[in-house]
């Protein structure tokens, strides 16, 4: 079973070439041809480490919870208390 190194966000673009380039989604672990409709994942955004994936994978990793976006991934962080919650706590 392929593996996504280990990342607390993704990003998903599309993507399309023209190169006759084959290579290997790493969700399913099946070939994708250049050519045809896939995207390309980031983790945490870092595109020189990016991975060519098929659209259809990463929506399904996505549904899963597998691949979250910035966005989601800030939203589960916890909340720093506010400016009066920090100047009234008694340390």
């Amino acid at each position: 079973m392929p593996k996504l190194e280990p990342a607390d966000w993704w990003t998903i673009r599309r993507a399309q070439n023209m190169k006759p380039a084959t290579y290997r989604c790493p969700l399913c672990g099946y070939r994708l041809h250049a050519m045809s409709p896939h995207v390309l994942i980031a983790p945490e955004g870092d595109t020189s480490r990016r991975r060519h994936a098929h659209a259809e994978c990463a929506a399904a990793a996505r549904a899963q919870g597998r691949l979250p976006s910035r966005d989601e991934w800030l939203k589960a962080q916890p909340k720093r208390p506010g400016v009066v919650a920090r100047l009234l706590r008694r340390d």
